[in-house]
């Protein structure tokens, strides 16, 4: 009884441990919205909405927004720095897939499950070409602690849901540096995928 004992309040110390170290890694609000906002266009970033973390690491949201555009802090809980920036058209879509994740499905699951609900209607696809932005860094150029990032990279996603490579003139993957191809070809994923020459 008394081995048993000692067992289970190390786990419990262990764990509250873990769970202490997690919340010390996220930074705070205000660091987390500067980051999520580098990744929007200029003209745009006083009035984007804003979702993060608390200290607890529960995603919610940092600050209302009163614009088109919706962006998101990097994860605490993932290696190296990405934030992104997206008209608020694909929030239906970007949060049925956070909450697929967050039911431990897997990236094929989380396409077959929105592919149907879109084509059924139940999930809510933009009816006009619609802008992801995201803005990474690699691990060793990013600390959390003081909120210094370095070297980040700027790529653009455009969906169009159900588009192909004939009713957009692209190719299906890129031939030259730089040049926009579509991915997900005729699916509601469809989108055109831009990713600029890394230096």
């Amino acid at each position: 009884m008394e081995k048993q004992y000692f067992k289970n309040s190390f786990a419990m110390v262990f764990v509250a441990l873990a769970i202490g170290s997690f919340a010390q890694n996220i930074p705070e609000a205000a660091i987390q919205i500067k980051h999520a906002l580098m990744a929007a266009p200029e003209e745009s970033r006083n009035d984007a909405q804003v979702y993060g973390y608390d200290k607890n690491g529960d995603f919610k949201i940092l600050r209302p927004g009163k614009n088109n555009l919706i962006c998101l802090a990097d994860d605490p809980a993932q290696k190296g720095f990405n934030v992104s920036c997206y008209h608020k058209d694909l929030e239906p879509f970007m949060a049925r897939g956070r909450e697929l994740k967050t039911e431990g499905k897997n990236f094929d699951q989380v396409f077959a499950i929105r592919e149907k609900e879109a084509r059924s209607g139940k999930l809510k696809m933009p009816l006009n070409p619609s802008t992801l932005f995201v803005l990474s860094a690699d691990d060793d150029k990013y600390n959390p602690e003081s909120g210094e990032v370095k070297d980040t990279y700027l790529r653009y996603v455009v969906y169009i849901p159900y588009a192909t490579a004939e009713s957009t003139g692209l190719p299906v993957k890129p031939t030259l540096p730089g040049m926009p191809w579509i991915i997900d070809p005729g699916t509601h994923r469809a989108h055109i995928m831009i990713s600029p020459p890394k230096n």
